[in-house]
């Protein structure tokens, strides 16, 4: 790990900083590879049920890959097959929460929509700003922004590439709540631990069940749901549920 990546645990809830914010956060080679490291270590955890993604200070949430590190890259297909720290965020196996802190521009912005939950500060901006430099977003910049907040409204953000405000961002969906700065990371951890509190395996299998939800027909996706649910039932956990709900007490659940 990086100190430009930090990496806290409390009970069990991870919290990864992006600890940059003289740059704003944006993100190194080295950064994206702490990153994945992070999400495989999250990943592996039993212990570990709900990770809560932030960035250092108050500026930024996360402003992308750093410019001035994209031409390190010898060729375009090196860049196509770099780490990608949106792709490691995306395939966490835990709940995610972003709780965005500013500026969520860019990779930043795709940083967040990798996540499960969005939580925005009351001075957080949301931006697609790749195409002013002469690209487009890699890290599923269109899928993730017109499934959250329609086709027109992704459109007016990866053609302009201007950013919307907390206020606006809430209003389309693109967060499900705004708060004052200080009570953000509260607020995340807080759900992340709520989150937590809930049969863990149930939790990650909503969150596949979920993803198939966008991306399936819908037949295929109700039948999807059907067998996680009854692999959810089979489970040791399922089976405490039960027993806790009989005997009126609080379940322990041990993600088995």
């Amino acid at each position: 790990m990086t100190d430009e990546v930090l990496f806290s645990v409390d009970g069990p809830v991870a919290t990864l900083t992006l600890n940059r914010p003289q740059k704003l956060n944006s993100v190194t080679p080295g950064m994206a590879k702490a990153l994945t490291n992070a999400v495989t270590e999250c990943n592996g955890s039993d212990t570990i049920r709900a990770v809560v993604i932030t960035g250092a200070g108050e500026r930024s949430f996360c402003c992308g890959s750093d410019i001035r590190e994209l031409d390190s890259y010898e060729t375009p297909w090196d860049f196509r097959n770099r780490a990608d720290y949106c792709d490691a965020i995306h395939h966490c196996l835990k709940p995610t929460i972003a709780a965005v802190n500013g500026y969520a521009f860019g990779g930043g912005l795709e940083t967040a929509l990798s996540c499960d939950i969005r939580i925005a500060a009351s001075n957080a901006q949301f931006a697609a700003p790749e195409i002013k430099l002469g690209w487009i977003g890699g890290g599923g910049m269109a899928a993730f922004l017109a499934h959250s907040i329609g086709a027109s409204n992704a459109a007016l953000m990866i053609m302009t590439g201007d950013p919307v405000d907390a206020t606006r961002a809430l209003a389309w969906g693109l967060v499900s709540e705004v708060v004052e700065p200080a009570a953000l990371l509260p607020r995340a951890q807080a759900l992340a631990a709520t989150i937590a509190a809930r049969a863990p395996i149930a939790a990650e299998t909503a969150k596949l069940n979920l993803r198939a939800a966008f991306s399936m027909p819908l037949d295929q996706a109700m039948a999807y749901e059907r067998d996680l649910q009854t692999i959810c039932f089979a489970t040791a956990d399922a089976a405490e549920g039960r027993a806790a709900f009989k005997e009126k007490r609080s379940p322990v659940f041990r993600r088995r």
